[in-house]
């Protein structure tokens, strides 16, 4: 009798989604068990805009209880937010990213809406998902660390505030944005000691009372069309600056932040709570090919 072979199952598509929140890009990938192995060369030939899909990022959707980083926090947010930057580090936090995350889960159903928590690096983000669209996210509270820092570009140095949102930033206040240059490298910076896993900076200019503008080059992704902890950041700096700390004076401070891609408003509370509210919108989805990915994986794609 003759044996009959059969050939081996072709691997399963790997569902991805596209979106963004003020023109800050992320590939989405579902993996709610945490099954894929997403090493940083696939990430970032995944965010690569020509050899890939493109994004300033990936945002990585797993269930907590099944990520080591997250299972500390599965109790309170059943969803963790695995982000990578599109060289593939991964980063504790990213603002927009948790907005187009809550929205991808609102997209396919496993959200309603309202409120939700999710599970991040730099802790648990609560988000509300308004009926007009808009997504408000709670941000935790910022620290402005103590010490003298500096940035420069071409020659040109500022003071910087140093604010971390989860993340660090360095916020410079400039007379204008073109002179932050192209932001293709990160900008130097001093005391090399204050960052040193490198950091987020922000160009602020005015733009009327409580109305400012930035430009942003995002650790591991260049100058990007918005950063959402920087806004943070930037509200914040421009607030101390100008006299204004809710925690001494018992009232909110807002300001409108606009960014290349957008607007964000941001929300300093009395008691330190940061929130931003902001678009966020899926725009596509589709499968991976899985013989392009394993030939990521091994360096060949």
């Amino acid at each position: 009798m003759d044996r009959v072979t059969t050939a081996p199952a072709a691997p399963a598509p790997i569902a991805f989604l596209k979106g963004h929140g003020t023109e800050n890009d992320f590939v989405i990938v579902p993996d709610f068990e945490n099954a894929l192995d997403l090493p940083p060369t696939v990430v970032a030939r995944l965010c690569d805009r020509r050899a890939g899909i493109g994004g300033d990022g990936l945002l990585h959707v797993v269930r907590s209880a099944a990520h080591p980083e997250a299972r500390a926090m599965a109790d309170e947010a059943e969803w963790f937010m695995d982000y990578r930057n599109a060289d593939g580090s991964v980063a504790e936090m990213c603002g927009n990213g948790v907005r187009v995350f809550a929205r991808y889960l609102q997209h396919v159903g496993l959200t309603d809406g309202g409120d939700l928590a999710v599970a991040t690096r730099g802790g648990v983000k609560h988000v509300h998902l308004d009926k007009n669209g808009d997504v408000t996210v709670s941000m935790g509270r910022a620290a402005l660390p103590e010490g003298a820092v500096t940035v420069a570009v071409d020659g040109r140095e500022w003071p910087a505030t140093n604010v971390n949102m989860g993340n660090p930033h360095a916020v410079a206040f400039v007379e204008d944005l073109a002179h932050a240059g192209n932001l293709y490298a990160a900008p130097p910076f001093s005391p090399a000691s204050v960052y040193p896993e490198g950091v987020n900076v922000e160009f602020v200019v005015d733009r009327g009372p409580r109305h400012v503008a930035m430009r942003v080059h995002e650790r591991g992704a260049a100058e990007t069309r918005s950063c959402g902890t920087g806004a943070c950041a930037v509200a914040v700096a421009a607030a101390r600056r100008d006299g204004a700390d809710p925690a001494a004076t018992g009232t909110p401070v807002t300001y409108t932040v606009d960014v290349l891609g957008g607007r964000l408003v941001i929300t300093e509370r009395p008691d330190g709570t940061v929130e931003m509210t902001g678009p966020a919108v899926i725009v596509a989805e589709g499968q991976i090919d899985p013989s392009w990915l394993e030939a990521a994986q091994n360096g060949h794609a």
